[in-house]
């Protein structure tokens, strides 16, 4: 087929899957695998995403950095097979394996031709079930994050990043470092990464997405080959509620030119009814770039940063509310005044009209597009299945932005954010 025909499919293909209501069935495997399928067969493509509860917060401060090395590690080799030969037997096949990794969950996904699927799903599930960890290799990854960690405990954005997410959390999991530190990757072994492995792993905990060209019959087929071999996790194992942490403002003096600014709070976790309101008004404050009122504040009409932004980022239990900027040193102190009054004058009195109007045409509008892929496509499909989602969640996204009212938004920014909690870290500052 003419390489022009192809990319012509490819498009009528990714345009037919954004522009349609997406069909998700769901169902649960023999052991309790949640999985989740979308069929579709304009092209011979199946996508498949794994991810198990065994993020960055099942890590423990003796051994922080576990839970991303053992992600890291599963794809370097299984089943006895070397590293290289795996790598080159999914080439051979025209797949591609790749791993994922978060404060919440360890990640897996597989793209392969229709017609290879069942030599990519056997690899995928060798990889998952069967991990080599081989003490060599080990070795030579954790130089890696070592040296990774070095250079990072240089730059002021990771040093500012390091000591926000320790001010906002304290003791709990997610102020740890998601790759580790020094001393403790230095100590991890293999039996770590197997015991890890075995303690985290479960088939009650693990998602599956399936997005492409086979028969919902061969989906259940699949997602109880990969799953079947995982065990249960009898005794639930919550993660630790984030205890409310009394505000701090951090300072930490650095040779850089520029001051690094974090400042916020944990907010929100998934699933919570003020979410799609929170996400929607920090679109106005500061999620929106350019036409956002912070952007508008300090670069428009101060020049003070190129760049300014606000995010809510909800995790199983409470997530960061986070601000953040990059100015000169001598400008930090009045780019926090301005950053302070801004958000307070938000919370004080909500958006404006024209300013909600613009933040849901642009949501509304740029909605199709967030759903133009394969990729994107499992990528919010697996988000769901993970957070347990319900089934209709981007069906009703627009419609339930769409009726979003500015008065929601401000009780929202007035009932959860509570800037008296905030932490103020700045690195590099005068």
């Amino acid at each position: 087929m003419p390489i022009k025909t192809i990319l012509i499919a490819i498009l009528i293909f990714f345009s037919n899957l954004a522009s349609a209501n997406l069909n998700i069935q769901h169902w649960e495997s023999n052991n309790e695998a949640r999985i989740y399928f979308i069929e579709n067969h304009d092209l011979p493509i199946v996508d498949i995403n794994v991810d198990f509860r065994a993020g960055s917060v099942k890590d423990t401060k003796q051994k922080s950095g576990l839970a991303s090395l053992t992600n890291h590690m599963i794809v370097l080799g299984s089943g006895g097979i070397n590293e290289e030969d795996l790598a080159n037997q999914f080439i051979d096949l025209g797949a591609q394996l790749n791993s994922s990794f978060d404060q919440d969950k360890s990640g897996f996904s597989v793209r392969t031709l229709t017609e290879k699927r069942s030599e990519a799903i056997d690899l995928l599930t060798l990889v998952l079930h069967k991990p080599n960890f081989d003490k060599n290799i080990l070795e030579r990854e954790k130089k890696r994050y070592i040296a990774s960690i070095s250079q990072s405990e240089t730059m002021p954005g990771s040093i500012a990043s390091k000591a926000f997410n320790k001010a906002l959390y304290g003791e709990h999991p997610y102020g740890l470092s998601s790759s580790g530190e020094v001393e403790t990757i230095r100590k991890i072994s293999k039996k770590d990464l197997n015991n890890f492995y075995i303690n985290n792993y479960f088939s009650n905990e693990l998602s599956i997405v399936i997005v492409g060209d086979i028969s919902r019959k061969e989906a259940e087929e699949l997602g109880n080959k990969i799953s079947s071999g995982f065990t249960q996790n009898k005794i639930a194992s919550p993660i630790p509620l984030v205890k409310e942490v009394k505000g701090q403002d951090i300072r930490i003096s650095h040779p850089a030119k520029q001051a690094h600014l974090y400042y916020g709070a944990p907010i929100i976790k998934r699933g919570d009814p003020d979410f799609l309101a929170l996400y929607l008004g920090n679109y106005i404050l500061g999620g929106g770039g350019f036409v956002s009122r912070l952007t508008q504040v300090i670069r428009e009409d101060r020049g003070l940063a190129y760049s300014v932004y606000s995010y809510f980022m909800p995790y199983i239990e409470k997530g960061p509310f986070q601000i953040g900027v990059q100015t000169k040193k001598n400008q930090v102190g009045q780019a926090k005044k301005l950053i302070d009054k801004t958000v307070a004058e938000f919370i004080k009195n909500g958006p404006k009209s024209q300013e909600l109007k613009r933040a849901k045409d642009f949501m509304i509008g740029g909605f199709p597009l967030k759903l133009d892929s394969n990729k994107s496509i499992l990528e919010y499909v697996s988000m769901m299945a993970f957070y347990k989602y319900p089934l209709d969640y981007l069906d009703t996204f627009t419609d339930k932005i769409d009726k979003i009212s500015a008065e929601e938004i401000k009780s929202a920014f007035q009932r959860r954010v509570d800037m008296s909690k905030f932490s103020t870290v700045i690195v590099g500052g005068e």
